[in-house]
């Protein structure tokens, strides 16, 4: 489990420590991480190249709308700035990459509705799928990253359809909800919500950003306030690690030690005091 222990040190530590994570004996995996600059797109980045990880050094292509930040320039990546939503750009930029054996999508974008959600998703999947699958004779594995949806139905239902009881396992059947039936109800009138404190901030922001010399960010890519929202005020969701465990991914992360982890990296890259 070594290779595993060095993503928890991150490849930042491992540079530090002199191990080059793009030297050594070729590329036997070829990824493309479709949302590289995602908590899970990142980590996947630091990880991957590293000679230590199973399949590794991997070589990456990291495929994200927005220009490279200067955070993310030391990332042993071939960086692609790409709008999956777009088919025709998808095509261009994407069908040139002949030789990648794993795609890992971990990207999704918000829509205000759930029928719109998965409309949007939907598409920006298959641009990809369309773009790689003809010209990548040696692809072979999808990754496609999944929420809990499933058991607890989409954010704008949360509440009003009855969702399975915790833990959720992956054999546990899904959802019968109705799209149509369900409009998004504002919270609870007392309750704290981000969406609203953050409002009129931007200037605040924008100061913060200047007195500690940030990167420069807008305030709604800090974070995505409705879903803090929606994940802090509601009831706690326990899923199952059974199945996982059952095929040999053993490793774990402390969720504190995870959050703290985070937090300093964002510190570290200049993003948040």
């Amino acid at each position: 489990m070594s290779w595993w222990w060095a993503g928890v040190a991150s490849a930042a530590t491992k540079k530090l420590e002199g191990v080059d994570a793009s030297s050594s004996r070729g590329h036997q995996s070829v990824a493309l991480v479709v949302g590289v600059t995602g908590i899970v797109g990142n980590s996947l980045s630091e990880i991957l190249p590293l000679p230590d990880t199973p399949g590794g050094p991997w070589k990456v292509y990291g495929v994200a709308r927005r220009p490279r930040p200067n955070w993310n320039v030391d990332h042993p990546v071939d960086y692609i700035q790409c709008d999956v939503s777009d088919a025709e750009d998808t095509k261009i930029k994407l069908s040139q990459l002949t030789d990648v054996t794993h795609i890992f999508y971990v990207t999704w974008a918000s829509r205000a509705t759930e029928v719109e959600n998965c409309q949007a998703n939907g598409a920006m999947f298959r641009n990809v799928l369309r773009a790689i699958i003809p010209v990548a004779p040696n692809l072979c594995h999808v990754s496609l990253q999944t929420g809990a949806k499933n058991y607890i139905g989409p954010f704008e239902s949360i509440g009003k359809i009855k969702a399975h009881d915790p833990p959720f396992t992956k054999d546990l059947p899904r959802l019968d909800f109705g799209f149509e039936e369900y409009g998004f109800d504002e919270e609870e009138s007392g309750r704290l919500r981000l969406v609203e404190m953050m409002e009129g901030k931007v200037g605040v922001w924008e100061e913060i950003m200047r007195e500690n010399e940030l990167q420069p960010t807008k305030l709604e890519e800090v974070a995505v306030w409705w879903f803090a929202d929606l994940v802090l005020g509601g009831e706690a969701v326990l899923d199952s690690m059974n199945k996982r465990k059952e095929h040999g991914f053993l490793g774990f992360r402390n969720s504190k030690k995870s959050f703290i982890s985070w937090i300093k990296k964002m510190t570290a890259y200049k993003i948040v005091p």
